[in-house]
């Protein structure tokens, strides 16, 4: 049976580690927590010093588990699926049983005993006890202590947390949550550019963004993803997720960003981005203003934007050994209140069966593993690393979508080769559209330097597809196959030479076209996805 709702209940000596437990539930799994001390409380309208609330406890109305079982039933409704309830905690056996019975057919109960050390478990209760407390041996004798032999036997899970740190603790009682969770289908889902970048993937990530529970982004700043709103606004994202405008999910800047903190700074003002929306990971790489002098020379070069991702990468590998030569998020003041660890960060998602959307950047062609060296990007930029910069495990993948330009692009310059090379007049010729206005509009996000272009690649979609692992195609810029196209809203009302390019991509790729893009208008593209 799939259980909606797993509900864990703790139980165990004083000072064991009940409440730190709990704590670290509701931050990594998104439990509800029940503070049974905080309803005996409430129930007497006003704080009670811990002897006060051991004595009231003992009463008639807190004996059995009924109390308990209404306040999980008065948690307020949540996510249909994947809800952990923490109950903080279980006194007597019967409580235990009772729970356990109740929740037959509703929910999953998993039942966490913690023990420890005497002297160990003594000290941290001296630690921390006040005037009003019972001493050590006072506590121990009250029957709430004398009940822990028979809950630990009835356990199914004992730890005893005097060998190990909170954290180990807290990981061994999530995995078993996450298990629990695991069957509500919770996946992630990737974008990739198939070509030399510049292939819409920010068009894309904004118009699919609102079906995603949190919105990750690594890379550096030099792509930059542009956004057309419904209102006509254009916006190029070069930091933040390209769907932050257009949902309010959660955002993450996983552990393979790479971050300069201007650009950042000024994106998060003017889309108001809070801090609690956004989450950074603290080992997210800074650029530093000596990174991009660094790169003026591969401008000319290579084509580089010259921002400097690609010099600080290099850096940090020359001089991890030297103190302050290297800073991360951690270490910039004005980012201190994003910091969240990623893996945090997408646990929760995961435990809430959170929907997660990737979006790389680039193109496979400027991978620095499977591109055209030298005219390479500085990392690699397929499906396998971006999950390993953002920290998901790949047997969490649902779909990887790659998407392509009708006709692919590199920047202008000596950038490398791609194929047949042709001329922005002949792309106007075949498609109806204006040579002036292709050649205004195709500059660089970042560098605005004025880009190349050439034939679509047959021999490039099946080497992407297949590097990617594809399960989705998606046609951009199909407007310069035939201007007629930025009025179609249906797949019906493409050209013939449309969708015959459309019915070939699928043949070679044996991959669905999912998406067909043909115009920046703030409408999205035409969705032919069967998920």
């Amino acid at each position: 049976m799939a259980y909606s709702l797993t509900l864990v209940l703790l139980s165990g000596s004083i000072a064991s580690g009940k409440t730190t437990l709990a704590r670290d539930l509701v931050r990594q799994a998104s439990a509800e927590h029940i503070s049974t001390s905080g309803l005996i409380a409430a129930s007497a309208g006003r704080d009670l010093a811990r002897v006060e609330l051991q004595r009231r406890g003992l009463g008639a109305a807190f004996q059995g588990a009924g109390w308990i079982i209404d306040a999980v039933k008065r948690i307020p409704a949540g996510p249909a699926k994947g809800r952990v309830v923490v109950v903080d905690a279980v006194r007597t056996l019967e409580q235990a049983e009772e729970l356990r019975k109740a929740g037959a057919g509703t929910w999953r109960t998993l039942h966490i005993h913690l023990r420890g050390e005497d002297n160990q478990l003594a000290a941290r209760h001296q630690a921390r006890r006040d005037d009003n407390d019972s001493s050590w041996d006072q506590a121990m004798r009250s029957p709430t202590e004398t009940a822990g032999q028979l809950l630990e036997a009835e356990a199914d899970v004992v730890i005893d947390t005097t060998r190990v740190t909170s954290e180990d603790v807290a990981a061994r009682v999530v995995a078993r949550v996450s298990r629990a969770l695991v069957r509500y289908g919770e996946y992630v889902d990737v974008l990739v550019g198939g070509q030399w970048g510049s292939e819409g993937k920010g068009n894309l990530a904004f118009f699919i963004a609102p079906e995603y529970d949190l919105l990750v982004r690594v890379g550096a700043p030099n792509a930059g993803h542009k956004i057309c709103m419904a209102d006509g606004l254009v916006y190029t994202h070069r930091q933040l997720p390209s769907g932050t405008r257009a949902t309010d999910s959660p955002l993450l800047l996983g552990a393979g960003a790479v971050i300069d903190v201007r650009v950042l700074m000024r994106e998060i003002a003017d889309c108001q981005i809070s801090a609690e929306r956004l989450a950074i990971d603290p080992g997210a790489l800074v650029i530093e203003q000596s990174d991009v002098q660094r790169e003026t020379g591969l401008k000319s070069a290579i084509g580089s934007t010259g921002t400097g991702g690609g010099a600080a990468l290099a850096r940090r590998i020359e001089q991890r050994g030297i103190p302050g030569a290297v800073r991360t998020a951690r270490d910039v003041p004005e980012l201190a209140s994003y910091l969240r660890d990623s893996a945090s960060v997408l646990e929760q998602a995961r435990s809430r069966g959170g929907r997660i959307f990737i979006e790389g950047t680039q193109g496979t062609g400027l991978s620095i593993l499977h591109g055209s060296f030298p005219h390479v990007t500085s990392r690699d930029t397929t499906v396998s690393t971006l999950l390993a910069e953002v920290g998901v495990p790949p047997q969490l993948l649902r779909r990887v979508i790659v998407a392509f330009r009708a006709y692919p692009i590199r920047v202008g310059g000596e950038s490398g080769p791609m194929g047949r090379e042709i001329t922005w007049d002949t792309v106007a010729r075949r498609s109806g559209l204006s040579a002036e206005l292709l050649k205004g509009s195709e500059r660089g996000s970042v560098s605005g330097n004025p880009r190349r272009v050439a034939e679509f690649s047959w021999s490039q979609l099946r080497h992407s597809g297949r590097l990617n692992g594809a399960t989705d195609l998606a046609l951009t810029f199909a407007d310069y196959i035939d201007a007629r196209n930025r009025g179609a809203r249906r797949f019906s009302q493409l050209t013939d030479e449309t969708t015959e390019m459309i019915y070939e991509m699928e043949s070679v790729a044996a991959t669905p076209v999912s998406f067909v893009s043909a115009n920046f208008d703030g409408r999205g593209p035409i969705d032919r996805r069967l998920w």
